[in-house]
Formats: C-alpha cells, sequence, structure tokens
C-alpha cells in the first residue's frame, strides 16, 4: 500500500517557466567554454590530441594513441566522435570542430535530465495530495514544473562548469548516463506510450557508456536501475492512474521491461566476448586525509543540489522504494562510490549530477517559504559576490586599478599583456545586465512557482561561468594552456622542424604538435637521427643518456609554463652527427 505523498502542491504553483527563457538559459551556459578558447591541460589537450592524430590517419581507430602512447582515457567512442567532425569539417579549424559533438553531447544532458524528471513525476506515488474541493496541481503541469526544476538543480551545479565543456570520455559518460536514467524513467512510466522507443534508448545509452570506456559504471548503473523497476512492478507501483494516457492499441510492444533487460544482457555479453569490459581494477582504500579530501569535493562540487536531495530523502522516506526517489537515488550512489574508488574523484562524480538534480527538484513540493528564501539570499550574496571580484580583477587588469589586483595577476601570470576586447566585454556586461534584472524579478512579489527557489542559483552559476569565459578568457588561455610554452619552444627550434620528445606525457605532445606545429619523433625511433633539436621533460632528463647520445647534444633552454614554475620543458639543439 502507498504511503501517503508529503506533496502539497496548487496549480497556481506549476505554471511553466517560459519556453524561450529556458532555451536561452541553457544556450548561455553550453555556448561559453566551447567557444573561442584554446584545448586547456591536460585532460582537454590530451584528448584533443588523440582526435587530432586519428582524424589525420597517424593513429588506428581501434587503437587511439599520441606519439605510439595509448590514450590515457579508455573508451572508443568518443574518439571517433571528435575525429569524426575534424574530418567531415575541414574548413574549420580543428579545435572548433571537436567541441562541437561535445557541445551537442552537454545538451543531450541538459535534455535528458529535464525529460527524466517529468517522466518520474507522472508516477502515481509521487503525485501531490488531491484537495477535498479540487484546485491540486494537475499530473502534467506538475511534472513539467518540476522537470524545469531539475533542469535549474544541474545547471546551477558548481562542479559542472569545467569539466562538462571539455572534449574528453568524461563528457560522453555524463551524456550516456543521463540518457540511461532518462530511459528508466520513461519505462518506469506507467502511461509511456512509446515503449518501443525507451527500450531502444536503454539499449544505446547502455552500448555507448560502455564504448566510452565506462562498462562496469554501466553495469551496476544499469543493472540497479532495472532492479528498480522490476521490483516497483512487483509492488504494484508502476500501475497507470487515472490520470494517465492509456497506452496505443497498435503498440506492439506491451511489456517493455523484460524487453530492456534481455537487450542489457545482450550488450553487455557482446561487449565482453569483444574484449571491450576488462577486468575490474581493485582500488586502494581511501586514508584519513583523502576521505577528508573527497569529502570537501562532494560538498562544493554538487552544491547547491545535495541539501535538496538530502531534503528530498527526508520528506519522501516513506517512498524510497518508489521509482521517482530509487532510480535517481541508486544512480547517485554508484557513481559516489565510483568516485570514492577512483583516482579521478571529480570526473567520476560528474556522473551523480543529474541524478541528484532531479533529486532535488522532488524537494520543492515540501520546502518551506523561509528555506527558499535562504536559499535566494545565500545564492544573491554569493554569486553577486563573485560576478564582483571577476569584474574587479577584469578592471585591474585592463586600467592597473585596483593596483592590488594587477599586481596579482602580474605575480601569478607574468609575461600576461591584457587586450580589450569589444564583444567579450559585451558579452559579459549584457550577462551582468540580466542578472540584475532576474534579482530585481525574484525579489519582486510574484506567484509562487515551484521552481522559482532554484532560478538565481541556476542564473547565478551561468553568470560566473559566463563572465570567466568573456572577461577572463584570455587570462584563463594563457594560464591553463599549453599554448605559450608550445610557441616558445616553435619560436628556438622553427616551425615544422624536425623534434625528438623524451619523458612527455599525452598532452605535452599533444601541444607540441598542434600549437607549436612541430614533427614530433621518440628518441627511440629509427628516424630519429634527422631531428636537429630535442625536447626533454625534467623528469626523464637523469636516466636520458640510457636512450640518447648525449655527447651529440647541447643543452639549449629551460621553457617554463609562465604560470607554473614547476613545469618546465628542456631544449637542446644537435651539435654533432
Amino acid at each position: 500500500m502507498n504511503q501517503p505523498t508529503p506533496a502539497i502542491v496548487t496549480q497556481s504553483a506549476v505554471r511553466r517557466l517560459p519556453r524561450v527563457a529556458l532555451i536561452l538559459f541553457c544556450a548561455a551556459y553550453v555556448l561559453p567554454g566551447f567557444l573561442g578558447r584554446e584545448p586547456w591541460k591536460s585532460a582537454d589537450v590530451s584528448a584533443f590530441g588523440v582526435m587530432l592524430e586519428m582524424a589525420l590517419g597517424r593513429s588506428e581507430w581501434w587503437n587511439p594513441q599520441v606519439l605510439g602512447m595509448g590514450a590515457e582515457e579508455a573508451g572508443l567512442l568518443p574518439y571517433w566522435l571528435g575525429a569524426s567532425f575534424i574530418r567531415l569539417l575541414p574548413f574549420v579549424s580543428a579545435e572548433f570542430a571537436v567541441r562541437i559533438p561535445f557541445a551537442l553531447l552537454l545538451a543531450l544532458t541538459l535534455v535528458c535530465t529535464w525529460y527524466s524528471v517529468y517522466h518520474l513525476a507522472r508516477q502515481p506515488a509521487a503525485q501531490p495530495v488531491a484537495f477535498a474541493f479540487g484546485g491540486e496541481a494537475q499530473p502534467t503541469d506538475y511534472a513539467r514544473a518540476l522537470a524545469d526544476a531539475g533542469l535549474l538543480a544541474l545547471i546551477a551545479c558548481l562542479g559542472l562548469a569545467q569539466l562538462s565543456h571539455e572534449t574528453t570520455p568524461d563528457l560522453t559518460r555524463l551524456a550516456w548516463a543521463s540518457l540511461m536514467l532518462f530511459a528508466a524513467a520513461r519505462l518506469a512510466h506507467p502511461g509511456n506510450r512509446r515503449p518501443g522507443r525507451s527500450v531502444f534508448a536503454w539499449g544505446f545509452a547502455s552500448a555507448a557508456l560502455i564504448l566510452s570506456g565506462a562498462p562496469w559504471m554501466a553495469a551496476w548503473l544499469g543493472g540497479g536501475l532495472l532492479l528498480v523497476l522490476w521490483f516497483s512492478r512487483r509492488g504494484g507501483s508502476a500501475m497507470p492512474s487515472a490520470t494517465d494516457e492509456p497506452l496505443e492499441s497498435t503498440t506492439a510492444l506491451r511489456d517493455p521491461l523484460p524487453w530492456a533487460t534481455g537487450l542489457f544482457g545482450v550488450v553487455f555479453a557482446v561487449s565482453m566476448l569483444l574484449g571491450w569490459v576488462p577486468a575490474p581494477a581493485i582500488e586502494t582504500p581511501l586514508d584519513q586525509l583523502q576521505w577528508v579530501s573527497w569529502g570537501k569535493l562532494l560538498v562544493w562540487f554538487t552544491w547547491p543540489a545535495w541539501p535538496l536531495a538530502l531534503w528530498t530523502l527526508w520528506r519522501w522516506r516513506h517512498q524510497w522504494l518508489q521509482p521517482h526517489v530509487a532510480l535517481p537515488l541508486w544512480a547517485v550512489l554508484v557513481s559516489v562510490a565510483d568516485s570514492a574508488m577512483s583516482d579521478g574523484r571529480d570526473r567520476a562524480l560528474l556522473l551523480a549530477l543529474p541524478a541528484m538534480a532531479a533529486l532535488a527538484a522532488f524537494a520543492l513540493p515540501t520546502l518551506r517559504r523561509s528555506v527558499s528564501a535562504l536559499v535566494d539570499w545565500f545564492t544573491l550574496v554569493f554569486f553577486s559576490g563573485c560576478a564582483l571580484v571577476i569584474w574587479v580583477i577584469w578592471i585591474a587588469m585592463q586600467t592597473g586599478v585596483p593596483a592590488k589586483p594587477a599586481a596579482n595577476v602580474a605575480r601569478l601570470a607574468p609575461g600576461f599583456v591584457p587586450e580589450f576586447s569589444l564583444i567579450l566585454f559585451a558579452l559579459g556586461a549584457a550577462a551582468t545586465a540580466a542578472w540584475l534584472w532576474l534579482v530585481a524579478w525574484r525579489v519582486g512579489k510574484h506567484r509562487q512557482a515551484l521552481w522559482k527557489s532554484l532560478v538565481l542559483p541556476a542564473a547565478g552559476s551561468t553568470l560566473c561561468w559566463l563572465l570567466l569565459m568573456t572577461l577572463w578568457l584570455p587570462l584563463l588561455d594563457f594560464g591553463r594552456s599549453y599554448g605559450p610554452i608550445s610557441r616558445g619552444i616553435a619560436g628556438l627550434v622553427g616551425k615544422q622542424s624536425c623534434v625528438l620528445a623524451d619523458g612527455l606525457n599525452q598532452a605535452q605532445i599533444a601541444a607540441l604538435q598542434y600549437h607549436g606545429e612541430l614533427e614530433l619523433v621518440r628518441s627511440s625511433d629509427g628516424n630519429a637521427g634527422r631531428c636537429r633539436s630535442m625536447v626533454v621533460a625534467p623528469e626523464s632528463q637523469p636516466t636520458l643518456n640510457e636512450r640518447v647520445d648525449l655527447t651529440q647534444w647541447a643543452f639549449k633552454a629551460t621553457v617554463r609554463r609562465l604560470t607554473d614554475n614547476k613545469e618546465s620543458l628542456l631544449v637542446y639543439q644537435r651539435v654533432s652527427r
């Protein structure tokens, strides 16, 4: 027997967020970070280098690598996507072409999150209390309002901004994990009129997640979601309600869940036969300091979704086994556990954000006005302060006033020469004006809507990200890109020169080849004798004489990353053949 729902929502509280405003909101979040910037160190430029090598025919498509080094991140599909767009769009720069599919993947993540919350909110157990004399929220309007809130909660998450704008396998995994959650939500929806599409989306997401280098994440995530669906069916929670539309009489696929389960098993079995599912790695347990660091990461990375998600678990504690709570909760638990056991904890935690945003959305129907006001005021102070800091430092870079921020920039980025860009300034000013208008609208007296509590957090996150990607973009490119050091080395040895590479990592190799336009050859290669220059990582210098006859080489210069004295490359010049 279903427990009573804690949601008490009137029809006036579920008016829709205007679609044009929502689309512009998403565009303002997605496009900055994909346009106008260089690939950053190190995962971003490393993955880009692999895709460029594949597109130029210097790497096999079934064995992605750079200069004989296998790709640092597992998976084939992300590299196939990037390399395909480089080849399909030869008339644009490679770094722009490679970002197009990944921008679409981020858009897919946002769309899947919206529809996941929508279908979860259509569950009978998720519906608000029915009033004695009517006036309660209608199911469709209620689901749309919660879906708007879930999308805003995802955009508001602080950890989403940078990692979701990189051309790395992490973004592909995020998109496919959100697609799996969407497919599971559709399978759980009692009024699903196109179950065949749900099964197809489920199978596609499972295969894509495996091909993106996360087979065991696909196994744990998909297996748990299927168990939740089967258990909810056994409990009778997936039975259609009076408000749901009946299945089409012409639908051939009457019961999609067995088909989805069978397809998931077939996909995983075929992947194992093809060798795409390696043995699971045994991770080292976290020590005390790592637990503290990981806990801090959880707090800021998933803010502000995690407090709302915890509130959902408390207020909906009698519905934990219902699909609208159990499905996103399982996805969060799997991603959080994977984050605790992996080296890239922030990148693993990225996959938890869509599901955590879905949980956060269900907190809003039970949220008190005082708590909502507290969220608004905290958001207003926090993001307004961040935006003010960004503007003050930008003004200091341009004018030298205030003097202290200008001196800090000069100290942290020696050699950086700021340039005024009217376009970037206009975009930043427009975003700031939109934020001020939104704050004035939010504090005004308007009818309460479920999604209003998350408008300021999402807008503040978007504002700060957009300001960073406009006002600070030249500085961030200067500090986070390998472009300056690559062009500096190219200036010493000459562009398109043959250069030996010894001890360089994948990101450094990719940057020297793309930004420096150098022809790199490994020191162990048979054609090494034709190169007149050599670039060496300091870590490999003590054993360099075991691979290279140093009597033929003379040290020429040490080139440092201008914002990081700890990272440098050594340049040698051949003095004898």
